[in-house]
């Protein structure tokens, strides 16, 4: 059986990497899509933000299952925000040490459901050798000892000082490094870590020490919020050039394609950013958790920010089904609001202001092009629906029956979910935003539809036009091993 790598793309637009393939850019990818497929609508979770979906690719389920609701959540259980890095700001309002707390162990640690297996872990109870980059999900079956190699990580161990378990080769920022590989990642700051992953990568490949691994390429991600969707082509080269060193340590792209399944996708998409929305505004009436808001006992609400998505929570138990109307009515006034998504009963409901309403539960006659089976009433005009033979389709909100379903279900998200419409973005708790580049988050096509390219492995059952999932990546690869 050949050897598998995963590489992701974080952000990856399709028109882009097309492009880049066209420019003559991205070798490797070519070469993927000649012998193998492009998928150019593979559809990320809802919110469509990265440690939702990177933890869907890496589980093979949304977050009614694996729990990691969002960006910036808050827990009901502890009574304080969760922030996994939107940005620098944000961390130094909520706090530095808990969000690195947060992302390096809790995500991975207490967050993350326990029942759901992450491909590392299927892939190490098999007797796979498993090996990753710098990805927000590692959860494995081996355990590993932060890493001592430089003064910088010394410096950090006062702060990092718990094992973790991830994949057999695991290779975390400088913090965890299973082997002294000599390369450096600076604590994965943004422009090297895409650097870092292909050092390790290459490292491993030329030594033959992995069966699968995970190349985490995330400089993309950042390199489109500073400079727009359509400067991609630019990053998306500079990802294929780190899964061609991975080729190069093997004897070249031919002898990688010959021994290696390879999968190359996005997390999500991009979309331009023009506008903000300020949230804190809209609930200015209402008593906000959080810095320079309301006292925990006082708070009324907690207000999520996820770029081009967001969560209010209701925080005030008695009056929580009275205060979910009121949130939905305070929300569909705000410009730049294109979906308001919530519980009532039984139901979801979404609404669009100017559009209509539509309630939608699990079970009933009527299909999403993946299969699954829905009751849906009210105007399909609020998700530009169609139904034709039994089928709901909207092509401007693909997937949107189970992401929604998936995101409202979830124990951790919030109970009003807000998706921004085209060029807005909520800033985050740091008054961070992308005006000028681009994000992602919303329930829309445009940052919602990512790309996939793979060879050397099969599609899982019930794919096809309209139908692909990042929750599929996970199957496919355990699929490869027999699993």
């Amino acid at each position: 059986m050949t050897k598998a790598l995963l590489a992701v793309i974080d952000g990856c637009k399709p028109s882009m990497l097309q492009r880049a393939v066209e420019r003559g850019e991205a070798p490797v990818i070519a070469a993927v899509l000649e012998r193998g497929t492009f998928v150019d609508e593979l559809c990320a979770a809802f919110p469509s933000v990265t440690p939702v979906c990177a933890t869907s690719i890496a589980t093979g389920v949304l977050q009614d299952r694996h729990h990691i609701a969002a960006m910036n959540w808050w827990s009901r259980d502890e009574r304080r925000y969760v922030e996994y890095g939107s940005s620098f700001r944000a961390a130094r309002k909520l706090g530095i040490a808990k969000q690195l707390t947060d992302t390096v162990y809790n995500l991975n640690g207490s967050h993350l459901a326990a029942d759901v297996e992450t491909i590392y872990e299927s892939l190490d109870d098999a007797g796979v050798r498993t090996a990753g980059t710098t990805y927000l999900v590692y959860r494995g079956r081996h355990e590993h000892a932060v890493s001592r190699e430089t003064a910088l990580t010394r410096l950090a161990g006062q702060l990092f000082r718990k094992p973790v378990m991830g994949p057999r080769e695991l290779f975390y920022a400088d913090i965890f490094a299973s082997r002294d590989t000599g390369c450096r990642g600076q604590m994965g700051l943004p422009g090297v870590r895409d650097r870092h992953s292909g050092c390790v990568a290459s490292w491993l490949a030329a030594r033959d020490l992995y069966d699968f691994v995970l190349l985490s390429l995330p400089d993309n991600d950042t390199h489109s919020h500073k400079n727009g969707p359509h400067a991609q082509a630019t990053s998306i080269a500079a990802a294929d050039a780190q899964i061609a060193r991975v080729a190069d340590a093997v004897g070249g792209i031919d002898r990688l394609l010959d021994t290696h399944a390879v999968v190359i996708c996005a997390d999500h998409s991009h979309a331009a950013v023009e506008r903000r929305i300020e949230l804190r505004e809209a609930f200015a009436e209402w008593a906000v958790a959080g810095p320079g808001g309301a006292t925990l006992e006082d708070a009324e609400i907690a207000l999520c920010p996820n770029q081009r998505a967001a969560m209010v929570y209701a925080l005030v138990e008695e009056g929580r089904t009275a205060a979910v109307p009121r949130i939905v009515e305070a929300a569909a006034g705000i410009a730049g609001v294109d979906v308001i998504a919530f519980r009532d009963g039984e139901d979801a409901v979404v609404r669009a202001p100017g559009r209509g309403e539509l309630r939608f539960r699990a079970g009933g006659d009527l299909r999403d092009p993946r299969g699954g089976t829905w009751t849906v009433s009210g105007d399909l005009t609020t998700l530009a629906a169609s139904t034709s033979g039994g089928i709901f389709f909207s092509a401007d909100y693909p997937d949107a029956l189970r992401r929604v379903w998936a995101a409202l279900t979830a124990p951790t998200s919030g109970d009003v979910l807000l998706s921004a419409g085209p060029g807005y973005e909520f800033p985050d708790w740091g008054g961070a935003d992308h005006v000028g580049g681009g994000s992602h988050g919303s329930l829309h096509r445009s940052d919602s539809l990512g790309a996939l390219a793979f060879s050397g492995c099969a599609a899982p059952a019930g794919t096809g036009p309209g139908a692909w999932s990042i929750t599929d990546v996970a199957p496919m690869v355990r699929a490869h091993f027999g699993l």
